[in-house]
C-alpha cells in the first residue's frame, strides 16, 4: 500500500511528463489526477490504520548507498506523523490536479503542468515518509526543485521567472543550514537513520564542541542549523521574501505549495525531530521567537496588499509562524494539529481566490472588484467558510488549532512564550481584520469593474492620491489569458466557475469546518498518547498540554475577542464608512508605504545582498575573465598569432629579389651557426 501512496504520483509525472504530447492533454489530466485519488484514498486509509490502530511499520524499499560508516537505506517511516502527512499531501494534491483540470483547461501546456504537479507531489512523499536525514534531503530538494517548475511555469513572463529564481535562491540559503545540521547530526551520532539517531540523544544532552576556540552546546548548534532549513523552506522572518513573489505562478501551484506541502516541510522537519529539538531548549527559545515575530510580521503586511493572492499569502506565512510558536514552546501537538487544519481552510482560500479569478477574467486587484456575491454566490460561500476557519470562528477548524497555540504559549510561562502570546493574539486580531478586508472588498459594496471602473485604480474605496501602490499587485495572472476571456469577448460580467472547480472546494470547506473538532481530541486531548504513540517525543519534564487545561478563563476567549474585534473593525471601514481607509492611509503616508512595502525588505536585501553579488560577479567577469584569464590566454594567444602571420604576410610581397634576399639571409644565418658551433 505504501509502495502505491509513493509511486503512484511519480508514475503519473512519468506518463504526463514523457508521453504528454503523445496522449494529449485531457488524457494526461485524467491519468495524473485518477493516480492522485487512488494515492490520498490510501492514504486516509492509512491514517485510520497507523493512527486509530497499530499499523505503524518500516518499509524498506532499497539499499541506497554505503560510503565508510554511513549506511543509507531508502525506507518509508510509517507512524502517525507520517500518515498525517500523507492525508495532507494527497488530499490537497488530488483535490488541485481537478480543480487545475477546469482552471487551466486553456493553457496548451497542460500536459507539463499536471507532470509538474505530481513530481511535486513525490518530492514531498518523499520527503516525509524519509526514515533518514539524507532521505529527507532528498526530498527537501525535489520539492525545491519541483517549486521552480510550478512557480516559473509561465515562462512567458519575465516577474514569474524572476519569482522562481528568487524562492530557488532563497531556499539554498536555508538548505546551506540544514545540510550543515546534517553533517553536524551525523559527526555526533555517527549516523544519519532516525532510529540511530533518537535512542541515544539522551547520552549527548551535554556534549560540546570546540568551533573558532569557543566551547559550543553541540545539540543546540545542530538543531539551530536544521532550523536555518526551515525558515527557509516555510518562509519564516528574514528567509520569507520568496512566498509572496511565488503568486507569479498558477492560483492551484499557490494552493499546493502554500496550503499543505512546501511551506509545512520545515514545521514536519521539526516535529519529526522532537526527540532532538527537546534536549535543545534554547534552539526552541529561537524556534519560539522567531514563530512568533513571523506571526505579527506578516499579518502587518497583510492589512494593506491589494492583490488577493498576495493577502492570502501573507496568511499563509503568517499562520506558519504560529505553528513554529507551538512548535518552540513544546506542544508539538498543537503545531502539528494547526499544520493539519490549516491546509484544508487556506486551500479552501486559495482556490477560492481562483475562482474569483476565474470569474473576473483574470483579475487579481481587489480594488477592481466588489458586489461579486450576487454573480459568484456558491465562491462567496466557501470562501466565506475558508474566512470563518482562518480567522478561528468557533467550532471551526481554525477555532481549535491556532487558538490551543496561543494557550499554549501563555502556558509556557517563560519569557519567549509569553513574547509569542503577545505577537500571536496581535496577528489574531489583524488575521481577522485582513480576511474580512479582502471578504468585503470582493463580494460586498459596490461593483468597481465593467465599462468606466476596469483599470482605474481611483475608484477603489481605499485608494488615493499621493500614496504610491505596489505595481506588482496589478499584475493579471497569466501572459497568454489577454488571448483568451473564456469565449466572454466583450462581455466582462463576472461568472461563476465550472463544477469540476467547484466540487474540490466543497470537500476542502468540509474539512475547515470540521476536522478541528473531529481530530481535536486526536492531537492535543485525551487521546494524545494513544493516538501519537511516541511519533511526537516530549520529555518528561514537558507539561505544556496538560498546562494548558489550567489557564485564567480569559486567555481561551482573547482569541475569539480578537477575531470579533477584527470583523467589527474591517466591517466598518469597509462598509460602513467606505472613506475611512482613504483617510487613514493619507494621514499616516510612512506607515502606509512601509507596510505595503512590505517593511521594504526586498529593497534591503537587493542593497546588502543582490548589488554587491552583481558588482563582484561583473568584476570577475570584466577584469578576471575578460581582461587577465580571456586577455593573457585564448584571446592573447590568437592575438600574438595573428600579429606574427600579419607580420609574415607582409613579407610575402611577390618580388623574386625579396625572396632571393630572404634566402641569402638564411644562407648566411645558417653558415654563421655552423661556424660558431664547430668554434666549440
Amino acid at each position: 500500500m505504501y509502495h502505491a501512496i509513493v509511486f503512484l504520483p511519480l508514475v503519473g509525472f512519468l506518463i504526463a511528463g514523457l508521453f504528454g504530447r503523445v496522449l494529449g492533454a485531457r488524457p494526461s489530466e485524467i491519468v495524473t489526477t485518477a493516480l492522485l485519488f487512488v494515492a490520498a484514498v490510501l492514504s486516509w486509509v492509512s491514517f485510520i490504520q497507523v493512527g486509530f490502530g497499530d499499523g505503524a511499520t518500516r518499509v524498506q524499499v532499497a539499499q541506497w548507498m554505503s560510503v565508510g560508516d554511513l549506511q543509507v537505506d531508502w525506507a518509508f517511516r510509517i507512524d502517525t506523523l507520517t500518515a498525517m502527512m500523507l492525508v495532507v499531501v494527497n488530499t490537497v494534491s488530488a483535490l488541485v490536479h481537478l480543480y487545475s483540470i477546469g482552471y487551466m483547461h486553456e493553457d496548451p501546456h497542460r500536459p507539463r503542468f499536471f507532470a509538474y504537479l505530481s513530481l511535486f507531489t513525490f518530492a514531498m512523499l518523499m520527503l516525509v515518509t524519509a526514515d533518514n536525514l539524507v532521505q529527507m534531503f532528498f526530498g527537501w530538494e525535489g520539492v525545491g526543485l519541483a517549486s521552480y517548475l510550478l512557480i516559473g511555469f509561465w515562462y512567458q513572463k519575465d516577474s514569474a521567472n524572476a519569482a522562481a529564481i528568487k524562492a530557488f535562491i532563497v531556499n539554498r540559503v536555508g538548505d546551506f543550514g540544514f545540510l550543515l545540521g546534517i553533517f553536524t547530526i551525523f559527526v555526533l551520532f555517527g549516523g544519519v537513520t532516525f532510529d540511530s539517531i533518537f535512542p541515544r540523544v539522551a547520552e549527548f544532552a551535554n556534549a560540546r564542541f570546540t568551533f573558532l576556540g569557543i566551547e559550543w552546546h553541540a545539540l543546540t548548534i545542530a538543531c539551530l542549523l536544521l532550523f536555518m532549513g526551515a525558515m527557509g523552506k516555510s518562509a519564516q522572518f528574514l528567509l520569507h521574501t520568496w512566498l509572496p513573489d511565488a503568486m507569479e505562478g498558477p492560483t492551484p501551484v499557490s494552493a499546493l505549495i502554500h496550503a499543505a506541502t512546501m511551506v509545512t516541510a520545515g514545521v514536519f522537519m521539526v516535529a519529526r525531530l522532537s526527540p532532538v529539538f527537546e534536549y535543545a531548549p534554547a534552539a526552541l527559545t529561537v524556534v519560539t521567537v522567531i514563530g512568533g515575530i513571523t506571526a505579527f510580521f506578516a499579518a502587518t503586511v497583510g492589512l494593506v496588499q491589494n492583490d488577493i493572492k498576495r493577502v492570502i499569502a501573507y496568511s499563509t506565512c503568517s499562520q506558519l509562524g504560529y505553528m513554529f510558536v507551538g512548535l518552540g514552546v513544546g506542544a508539538y501537538g498543537a503545531g502539528v494539529f494547526h499544520l493539519f487544519t490549516h491546509a484544508f481552510f487556506k486551500a479552501l482560500l486559495f482556490l477560492g481566490a481562483g475562482s474569483v479569478i476565474h470569474a473576473m477574467h483574470h483579475e487579481q486587484d481587489m480594488r477592481h472588484m466588489g458586489a461579486l456575491r450576487r454573480y459568484i454566490p456558491f465562491t462567496m460561500a466557501m470562501m466565506l467558510i475558508g474566512n470563518l476557519a482562518l480567522t478561528g470562528f468557533p467550532f471551526t477548524a481554525g477555532y481549535y488549532s491556532k487558538d490551543a497555540i496561543i494557550e499554549a504559549a501563555y502556558a509556557a510561562h517563560s519569557s519567549a512564550g509569553s513574547f509569542a502570546f503577545l505577537a500571536t493574539v496581535i496577528a489574531a486580531l489583524m488575521t481577522s481584520f485582513y480576511s474580512w478586508r479582502l471578504f468585503f472588498l470582493t463580494f460586498e459594496g459596490t461593483a468597481r469593474w465593467g465599462h468606466g471602473h476596469h483599470g482605474h485604480a481611483a475608484h477603489a474605496p481605499h485608494d488615493h492620491e499621493g500614496v504610491e501602490h505596489d505595481e506588482r499587485s496589478r499584475d493579471v495572472e497569466p501572459a497568454h489569458h489577454a488571448q483568451h476571456e473564456h469565449g466572454h469577448h466583450g462581455d466582462h460580467t463576472p461568472h461563476e466557475s465550472p463544477l469540476v472547480m467547484l466540487l474540490p472546494l466543497v470537500v476542502l470547506a468540509i474539512g475547515a469546518l470540521v476536522a478541528g473538532a473531529v481530530f481535536h481530541n486526536a492531537f492535543i486531548g485525551e487521546g494524545y498518547a494513544a493516538f501519537w504513540k511516541g511519533a511526537l517525543f516530549t520529555r518528561p519534564e514537558n507539561h505544556i498540554l496538560e498546562e494548558m487545561h489550567h489557564l485564567p478563563g480569559w486567555v481561551p476567549l482573547l482569541p475569539s475577542i480578537m477575531m470579533a474585534l477584527g470583523l467589527a473593525l474591517a466591517y466598518y471601514m469597509y462598509i460602513v464608512d467606505a472613506k475611512q481607509p482613504a483617510r487613514l492611509a493619507a494621514d499616516h503616508p510612512i506607515l502606509y508605504r512601509f507596510l505595503l512595502n512590505k517593511w521594504y525588505f526586498d529593497e534591503l536585501y537587493d542593497a546588502i545582498f543582490v548589488r554587491p553579488a552583481m558588482a563582484v560577479g561583473r568584476f570577475f567577469w570584466r577584469t578576471g575573465d575578460q581582461r587577465i584569464i580571456d586577455g593573457l590566454g585564448p584571446d592573447g594567444i590568437s592575438a600574438r598569432v595573428l600579429d606574427v602571420t600579419r607580420g609574415v604576410v607582409r613579407v610575402q610581397t611577390g618580388y623574386v629579389y625579396h625572396y632571393a634576399f630572404a634566402m641569402l639571409i638564411g644562407v648566411a644565418a645558417l653558415v654563421t651557426f655552423y661556424l660558431f658551433r664547430g668554434a666549440h
